[in-house]
């Protein structure tokens, strides 16, 4: 009978750098070194110098269309006393390419010569001896050194080598790489979904990342949570791979068996980095072959493929990790780090008022689209506690720098019409795009004080005017040359589930009915008129069930909803049409982007205004539903 394995209840902190050696010392690749026809090596890497097998040309060749002759029969040519050549006799027509009798020794230019008759030609300048002839070996000598050992091979070069006779090219083998996805939860991206199950995609990632590294990579059914598939699996890709990565199971749950088993069938030589994400990392050797259990959280599985198994296929090609581009950015907000661990922050970058701002996006290691979004990262070492607002600091980029250049840094409040916007943008200009912080209202008024965005979203009302945006502008950003920018009108109501099962009306229910409420974050526009709301209903937060329970975005109160028949949350009619949900409208509130006015006066600027104002945008955004767009609306002057 079989017992239950036992929960894994320790990973070790050992530093990241010295973790990678380790797994260097495992290494012990062999018969890495195959031919390959040379219409078929690029991107390979050369495994020994390429020396030319023949001269390109391999004979005097004529550099341009004309006439070869003897240099030494022209010397009397002159304008007041032309020379007449015979053909065959004094010269012979050439085309750019053909080759040079070796009785001539010189071309001249078709353009520079006249036909006096068939057969008769006239010159009126001498030509130079070897003039318009391309020698012997002028490109390619036999015998020299063509590619270095440890070259990646490009088109251009792999056209020199066939010039120069090399039918066949010696290059690194392909590490075999073998990919393991494991979990009971998962099913493949072609199944249904049904409640409890994920789509397995980690796996496609590393496949195409050990593809674009130069590995071959084969990847796997889906392994149950079971010891003996497990074993299986890793026993069959040990005895066929250079490489084998298992993911998930590698951390210190009670169904996470890959530690073990790794330890049963070879040796566990690391379990468990120092780095946030990535922590639970498993560093092993089976049958000789080197096994990673990788995390099974897509941002923790990322950067274990960048820290380990990348240098493990370069190492196995002899080739130096490619450094990637960086840059120097200033920190929009204070991050906050434990010391004894990386930090790796993914970060929204901007180009704002002569400076480079980063802004970090969620922290999870489940979350895929903070790599999808992100402009780069900024590591946080291990002795050091965070990084301060307005610190320098150095990122690794995701994206050119050109790119993020280009790119219109938004923050504040959340709206599905940012989206749109940033996909018109391209339509006017394909290196545009609007890189979004979704922050809150005040957070990005805040930051278009400090100079940290060019452009906030807001919809704050103030309680005693009841008017929007205005009396913050004149609260907190006096003396400074905005523009605020009438952008749309949108509904804000109650987010409620399909057939709205507690009968909710208004928001003085939801205390009633002990609804599950999900609220925005601190600061939010949605939070403020919703507070408001409460005060006008002399309610107490604290009455409200869920009150401290924050998102970021309505899209997620909008899904927190759906996964509840009592859950109701505050937020945009276009959130809930977008996740098929019943909505309570309470008001019609102003939307606004707000801007310097040298940026609203730049370049910049006026894409953003073209775009706003093209009937492509308005159309998409009344698609959306719950909205109004009044491009009539003249920018207020602040």
């Amino acid at each position: 009978m079989k017992t239950k394995r036992e929960r894994t209840i320790y990973l070790e902190d050992t530093p990241r750098q010295e973790a990678l050696e380790q797994c260097f010392q495992l290494i012990d690749f062999k018969d890495k070194i195959e031919k390959v026809p040379t219409q078929d090596s690029v991107g390979r890497i050369t495994s020994e110098p390429i020396y030319a097998q023949a001269s390109n040309p391999h004979f005097h060749a004529s550099a341009m269309d004309g006439i070869a002759v003897r240099a030494s029969d022209t010397e009397e040519a002159h304008e007041s006393a032309p020379l007449q050549l015979a053909e065959y006799k004094d010269f012979v027509y050439v085309d750019t390419g053909n080759l040079i009798p070796h009785e001539f020794d010189a071309v001249i230019m078709i353009e520079d010569v006249n036909e006096v008759e068939p057969g008769v030609l006239e010159i009126i300048a001498p030509a130079v001896p070897w003039q318009r002839i391309r020698p012997i070996g002028e490109d390619i000598t036999f015998g020299e050194m063509l590619l270095p050992q440890g070259h990646r091979i490009r088109p251009i070069d792999a056209g020199a080598l066939l010039a120069a006779r090399i039918e066949r090219v010696s290059v690194m083998r392909k590490p075999k790489v073998h990919i393991f996805p494991s979990g009971s939860e998962l099913v493949p991206p072609n199944e249904p979904l049904q409640p409890g199950k994920l789509i397995e995609f980690n796996g496609t990632i590393f496949s195409e990342l050990v593809k674009e590294w130069g590995g071959e990579p084969e990847l796997h059914p889906i392994v149950k949570d079971d010891p003996d598939k497990i074993r299986a699996a890793l026993v069959k890709g040990s005895l066929e791979a250079d490489l084998v990565i298992i993911n998930a199971g590698s951390s210190a749950g009670s169904k996470d068996y890959t530690a073990h088993i790794i330890q049963e069938l070879g040796e566990v030589i690391t379990h468990g980095i120092a780095t946030r994400p990535g922590k639970p990392v498993i560093i092993g050797k089976i049958n000789g072959t080197i096994v990673i259990g990788v995390p099974g959280y897509p941002v923790s599985a990322y950067f274990v493929m960048e820290w380990f198994v990348k240098p493990i296929i370069h190492q196995f090609s002899e080739i130096a990790v490619p450094e990637k581009e960086t840059l120097s950015v200033y920190a929009g907000r204070r991050i906050v780090s434990n010391m004894g661990s990386e930090d790796f922050i993914r970060v929204h970058i901007g180009y704002v008022n002569g400076k480079y701002v980063a802004n970090p996006l969620t922290r999870s290691a489940s979350v895929t689209m903070s790599l999808v979004k992100s402009d780069g990262v900024i590591t946080i070492p291990a002795s050091q506690l965070g990084v301060e607002q307005g610190e320098e600091v150095v990122a690794e980029l995701m994206r050119p720098k050109s790119e993020i250049q280009a790119s219109i840094l938004f923050s504040g409040s959340h709206d599905l019409s940012i989206d749109v916007l940033s996909s018109e943008m391209k339509k006017i200009n394909f290196r545009s795009k609007v890189t979004a912080s979704h922050t809150g209202s005040m957070a990005g008024l805040m930051a278009i004080k400090r100079g940290e965005s060019h452009v906030a979203g807001i919809h704050l009302l103030d309680p005693e005017t009841g008017t929007y945006n205005l009396p913050y502008l004149e609260r907190f950003l006096k003396g400074l040359d905005l523009v605020l920018l009438p952008f749309l009108k949108r509904q804000q109501g109650l987010i409620v589930p399909v057939g709205n099962p507690l009968g909710l009306t208004s928001v003085h229910e939801i205390k009633e009915k002990k609804a599950h409420y999900v609220n925005r974050q601190r600061g939010a526009g949605t939070r403020i008129l919703f507070d408001h709301l409460l005060k006008k209903n002399d309610i107490d937060p604290g009455d409200i069930t869920g009150y401290e329970r924050e998102m970021f975005t309505h899209l997620s109160v909008a899904a927190e909803v759906k996964m509840d028949e009592k859950a109701v949350g505050m937020g945009i009619f276009s959130a809930a049409k977008a996740m098929e949900l019943d909505f309570i409208p309470i008001e019609e509130e102003s939307y606004d982007l707000l801007m310097t006015k040298d940026f609203f006066q730049g370049e910049q600027g006026k894409r953003l205004l073209q775009t706003l104002h093209s009937e492509s945008f308005k159309e998409n955004v009344h698609k959306l539903g719950g909205y109004t767009v009044d491009n009539n609306v003249s920018p207020i002057y602040i």
